[in-house]
C-alpha cells in the first residue's frame, strides 16, 4: 500500500511539472460601489479574475466555487468586507483602488497570514501585501495625441479639450497630466479645461458636465472617473446621433462598444486609454497559484504593456495611428518624458497652470 501510495504521489507530482494538473487558488475581489459593471475599472479586474480561472463574463462557471466578488455599498463597508473575506479563508484577497488602502493596512496587520493585492497602490507596506501600480501618464499621453491629431485632421480651429475625474488625488492627477502633455505636444496653444466630480459612481454629473462643455465649443473629452464618467460617453452618443462632431474617449478598458450610437457601429468613444488592471490580477493568481506571492511593489508601465491605447474605432484613421505608434515606441524608448506630477508638469514651457489637479 505504502509502495502504491508513493507511486500515485510520483505520478501526481510529474503531472503538476508537465502543467496537467494545476491547483486554482481561491480569490475574492472587493470593489467600491461601482461595482464590476462600471464598465471601466473594476471590470477590467474582473476580466483578468475570469481569464485566470477559465471563464467568460457571459458563464462565469467557477463563481461562487473557486472565486467571488463583493461590493462595498458605501466605504464604511470596506474593513467589514475585508474580514469577512478574511475570514472565509481566501487565499487572494483583491482591493481595487487607492480609497481601500487605509482599510486594507488596517486589516492586513490583524491577518497576518492571509495574501492580499491592492491595484493603484504602492504605500500599505505590509509583509502579506502585494501592491501593483500603473503609469497612467504614459497611456494618457497617446490618448492625449490622438484627439489632438483627430482635431487637426477634422481642421478644427481653436480646439477645446476636457478632462472629466472622479475623485482628486495622485493616481487621477497622472490621468490627466498625461492627457494635456499629449494634447499640447500636437497643439501646443490648446486649450484644457478640467472639473472633478468627487464621485466614482455619478454619471449624471459627468453628463451634464459634457453638456455644458460640448455645448461651448469643446471637441473631446477625457474621463477618469469610473462609473461617473459613463455620462460622458452617454452625451458624446447623443451628440453624435445628431450630427456633432464631439468626442468621449474612455478609461482602463476599451469602451468602444459603450459609445455605439447606431447601426452602423460607429462609436461616440474615438479611443480608451487601456490600464490593462486585468494584467494585475492574473499576475497576482498566478503567483499564488505558483507559491511565488510577495509583498511587492509591480509597476506595469508601457514597456510592460501595463498601459496603452484602443484602436478600435475606423475614425481613428491609420495615418493617426502610425504616429500614434512612433510616439509609444518613444515613450517605452524613454525619448519622450511624461510628468506624472502637476508640480512637475507645471515646469513645462506652456503648460496650464490653472487645472484642478491635485498631487495630494
Amino acid at each position: 500500500m505504502k509502495k502504491l501510495l508513493t507511486a500515485v504521489f510520483i505520478v501526481a507530482f510529474a503531472l503538476v511539472a508537465a502543467g496537467q494538473i494545476v491547483a486554482q487558488p481561491t480569490s475574492r475581489l472587493l470593489t467600491d460601489a461601482t461595482g464590476i459593471d462600471d464598465k471601466s475599472f473594476n471590470a477590467a479586474a474582473w476580466r483578468g479574475i475570469l481569464d485566470f480561472y477559465g471563464d467568460t463574463w457571459a458563464k462565469p462557471a467557477k463563481r461562487g466555487k473557486l472565486y467571488d466578488v463583493l461590493t462595498a455599498q458605501t466605504q464604511d463597508m470596506y474593513i467589514p468586507n475585508l474580514m469577512q473575506a478574511s475570514d472565509e479563508k481566501y487565499e487572494l484577497i483583491i482591493v481595487t483602488g487607492f480609497t481601500w488602502a487605509d482599510a486594507l493596512a488596517e486589516v492586513a496587520e490583524k491577518y497576518p497570514m492571509q495574501k492580499y493585492m491592492i491595484v493603484d497602490v504602492d504605500w500599505v507596506g505590509k509583509p502579506n501585501v502585494m501592491q501593483v501600480t500603473f503609469t497612467e501618464h504614459e497611456g494618457s499621453y497617446l490618448v492625449g495625441v490622438a484627439a489632438a491629431l483627430k482635431a487637426k485632421a477634422d481642421k478644427i480651429q481653436n480646439p477645446k479639450f476636457g478632462f472629466i475625474g472622479g475623485v482628486p488625488g495622485p493616481i487621477i492627477t497622472k490621468f490627466e497630466m498625461g492627457y494635456v502633455q499629449g494634447i499640447l505636444s500636437v497643439i501646443p496653444n490648446a486649450t484644457v479645461v478640467d472639473y472633478y466630480a468627487n464621485d466614482w459612481g455619478k454619471p449624471e454629473l459627468a453628463k451634464a458636465q459634457a453638456k455644458n462643455w460640448y455645448d461651448s465649443g469643446v471637441y473631446a473629452i477625457y474621463s477618469a472617473a469610473g462609473g461617473t464618467g459613463n455620462g460622458t460617453i452617454a452625451q458624446a452618443k447623443e451628440y453624435r446621433a445628431q450630427g456633432k462632431n464631439v468626442w468621449a474617449i474612455g478609461v482602463d478598458s476599451d469602451q468602444f462598444a459603450d459609445g455605439i450610437y447606431n447601426a452602423k457601429n460607429e462609436s461616440a468613444v474615438l479611443t480608451s486609454m487601456l490600464k490593462k488592471v486585468e494584467t494585475a490580477t492574473k499576475v497576482a493568481l498566478q503567483d499564488v497559484r505558483d507559491w511565488k506571492f510577495q509583498a511587492k511593489v509591480l509597476v506595469l508601465d508601457m514597456k510592460a504593456d501595463g498601459v496603452g491605447y484602443a484602436t478600435t474605432n475606423p475614425a481613428l484613421a491609420k495615418n493617426i495611428t502610425d504616429q500614434i505608434e512612433k510616439i509609444r515606441k518613444d515613450v517605452i524608448a524613454g525619448k519622450v518624458k511624461v510628468a506624472a506630477t502637476y508640480a512637475d508638469a507645471k515646469k513645462l514651457k506652456g503648460f496650464p497652470t490653472n487645472l484642478q489637479a491635485s498631487d495630494k
